[in-house]
């Protein structure tokens, strides 16, 4: 029988994380600490603002590099961030838009792509599906940038340097001496580099800074799912200075042969979004990320989160992989992912901790049992 499938199919795997959000449709009333999505809603003026731009007829495809009024205000935004003049701004359909598209861009088959591991699902398995060659450097056990093993791995192949920080799944945030010394390593390697920062806005114990700041050669992408809760109406963008405005200009191109453009009537409403003060979210997420870190530091090996909303356990001895400890979650109704989702080794497990501080009491009670097997 003739094969139905593409080849590339059998090189990546279902979503762990979706298969364990699915999961939580069957289970009553389970503590989910899986899915990574804000608890809070989206900010009423936004709301007003998508309803305004729906009203008023923004129903129609936008410009393939965005609405007028939305990369105006990014551009502002990143004038006053990083200085730039006029920098190069295309708006995606979420930063896993802006992710395929770079991936699509920049990575011909065997190029080589450096990843920080633990690292964020799509990035393994989309460079797979275009026949690029994911090189990881371990971060375990701190989860700090790993610069020597980053130099280390640099050869005539690389064609991409992906940082994420504030991290999933870790909750690392980079700090500024190693983020500089990657920075050399780049310049000195010609290579680009991809920072991942949706997460930006969710740094809890200083600040967050960027290899944007030290090295012009990069690729920036960010978003608004995470900022302001609007997961589901899928608004990103991805900007750069200098020569990587040729990057954001053969991503246009690509964008206009797959998404055609971001959702139109959301991205009037994303323009908004950027002069709503999010602070007081910021504010109870640190304080998740307390009651995580205190009540599981005691049972767990844990290394303390700095941003985003996540935590990276390490399992029991009982447990022995990742994948059979949140199997004993699940029994408990309590739904983790498995580390080996995020990572080449299966020896932690991730928590996201946005959801509500009930949950979260109920989750630290069920884990702290777990460590008895």
């Amino acid at each position: 029988m003739k094969r139905i499938l593409a080849q590339r199919t059998a090189w990546i795997d279902t979503s762990g994380i979706r298969k364990v959000f699915a999961l939580a449709a069957s289970l009553k009333d389970p503590v989910n600490f899986s899915i990574g999505q804000p608890d809070f809603e989206i900010p009423q003026p936004v709301k007003a603002a998508a309803v305004e731009a729906v009203e008023q007829g923004y129903n129609r495809y936008s410009q393939t590099v965005g609405e007028d009024k939305l990369l105006r205000t990014i551009k502002r935004d990143l004038s006053r961030r990083y200085g730039w003049d006029d920098p190069g701004v295309l708006v995606t359909s979420g930063v896993s838009g802006g992710l395929l598209l770079a991936f699509l861009t920049l990575i011909d088959p065997g190029d080589e792509v450096i990843i920080p591991d633990p690292y964020f699902v799509i990035y393994k398995h989309v460079i797979n599906m275009i026949g690029g060659r994911c090189v990881f450097v371990d971060s375990y056990p701190d989860f700090r940038l790993p610069v020597k093993g980053i130099a280390e791995a640099i050869t005539d192949k690389t064609k991409l340097i992906i940082l994420n920080s504030p991290a999933n799944p870790t909750g690392a945030v980079y700090g500024e001496e190693d983020i500089r010394q990657v920075a050399a390593i780049a310049s000195d390697a010609d290579v680009l580099v991809l920072s991942d920062e949706i997460y930006d806005a969710f740094c809890y114990d200083g600040p967050c800074p960027s290899i944007a700041d030290f090295y012009p050669k990069t690729l920036l992408l960010k978003g608004f799912s995470k900022s302001y809760g609007m997961t589901g109406w899928r608004m990103g963008y991805a900007t750069g200075s200098g020569a990587v405005g040729e990057v954001i200009e053969q991503m246009t191109k690509l964008q206009q042969y797959t998404f055609v453009c971001a959702p139109t009537p959301f991205q009037h409403a994303a323009a908004a979004a950027l002069d709503c003060d999010i602070t007081a979210h910021v504010a109870d997420y640190r304080k998740k990320r307390d009651m995580i870190y205190d009540g599981l530091k005691d049972t767990y090996e844990l290394v303390r989160p700095q941003g985003a909303f996540y935590a990276f356990a390490k399992v029991p001895p009982w447990a022995g992989s990742g994948t059979r400890f949140v199997e004993k979650a699940i029994a408990n109704n309590l739904l983790v992912i498995p580390g080996g989702v995020f990572s080449e080794r299966d020896t932690h497990f991730r928590i996201s901790y946005a959801t509500s501080n009930e949950k979260i009491e109920r989750g630290i009670e069920i884990l702290r049992k777990l460590t008895e097997g």
